[in-house]
């Protein structure tokens, strides 16, 4: 087991970054969407250490991280042209393409799926470091398994410290919500994560709105499948207007005040009702009320279009831990 504790630096120097990666330590990394756990692909040591540090299950296949549309063909058996068409117009960006595979890509990466995870991330700093480790590299959320997704430097150090060497700081993540994974069946694209690139964006490309199966009762073949996930140690719940407002609890609401009281204890995710700002803030919004030493958390679901899907899909599966 990969249990040693370490000291946790928090810096820019991608030099040292990538000596931590090339000798086979994780490091966290910055992206638009969250900040990923990253290891050496073609590692398989380091890759099994991610599973190991997360305390995730390996049944739970990660997403692998390249530069460049490119790079995406020898890690495959076939990039499909539908995958190309919005490639060119999405990546890089948060899109994650399901493919067979190709013998390069670990089983432990797949988790033992023919089909890989790819993307090309939208950050400056995480680019040029896969570029200058010449292979991919294999980062899902840098959290431990289950628990709020980091969009922070410092979101990364309250959950990892003292478990990985290094956290690349990227400042805060510009999208905030995890990029949508997306697969081909009977031809036609079907969603298995909503994310950041809502249906409707593929839609306006492909001219028919893409399937659903964000839900897996088995074995997930993508990231973010899993029943519950995302969640704060907070008990958190749904907000009932019906019920009398506690004091002790935390609210977040997307634009205004639904109580009958002015409470200190509320959070607004967008003032002007902007689902984009929204997602960016929703995980800031969630550690920060987390760690307010509340009783309970108390959250509104948000208009449910766009990328208000992917909201309300994240706080359904934080919610769900703790109403089953």
């Amino acid at each position: 087991m990969y249990l040693c504790a370490v000291i946790t630096l928090v810096g820019n120097d991608l030099l040292k970054v990538l000596n931590f990666l090339r000798a086979g330590e994780l490091v966290a990394i910055p992206t638009e969407t969250v900040y990923g756990l990253a290891a050496d692909c073609m590692n398989d040591r380091a890759v099994q250490k991610i599973f190991e540090v997360k305390q995730r299950p390996t049944t739970n296949p990660l997403i692998l991280h390249v530069e460049s549309i490119e790079r995406i063909y020898p890690l495959v058996n076939e990039f499909p042209d539908t995958f190309k068409q919005l490639a060119k117009v999405f990546c890089p960006g948060p899109l994650t393409f399901l493919i067979k595979k190709s013998s390069l890509v670990s089983e432990y990466i797949t988790a033992g799926n023919e089909r890989v995870a790819i993307r090309i991330p939208k950050h400056p700093l995480t680019l040029k470091l896969i570029a200058a480790l010449d292979a991919p590299i294999a980062a899902p959320s840098a959290n431990l398994y289950g628990k709020l997704s980091p969009t922070e430097a410092k979101h990364v150090k309250n959950q990892l410290d003292g478990k990985i060497p290094y956290i690349l700081d990227g400042g805060e993540c510009q999208r905030g919500i995890e990029s949508t994974i997306i697969g081909l069946e009977k031809n036609e694209v079907v969603i298995y994560r909503l994310g950041s690139i809502t249906p409707e964006d593929l839609a306006q490309q492909l001219g028919y709105m893409p399937g659903l199966k964000v839900h897996s009762n088995d074995i997930p073949v993508a990231s973010g499948m899993v029943k519950y996930h995302y969640a704060p140690i907070t008990t958190c719940s749904f907000f009932d207007p019906m019920k009398p407002c506690d004091e002790s609890a935390g609210y977040i609401f997307l634009s205004k005040n639904l109580l009958s009281s002015s409470s200190i204890n509320i959070r607004i995710l967008s003032p002007t009702e902007n689902l984009d700002e929204a997602a960016k803030n929703l995980y800031s919004t969630l550690h920060d009320v987390d760690n307010g030493g509340f009783s309970h958390i108390y959250i509104e679901k948000v208009p449910d279009v766009g990328i208000g899907m992917a909201i309300n899909d994240r706080i359904g599966r934080a919610v769900a831990k703790f109403h089953f």
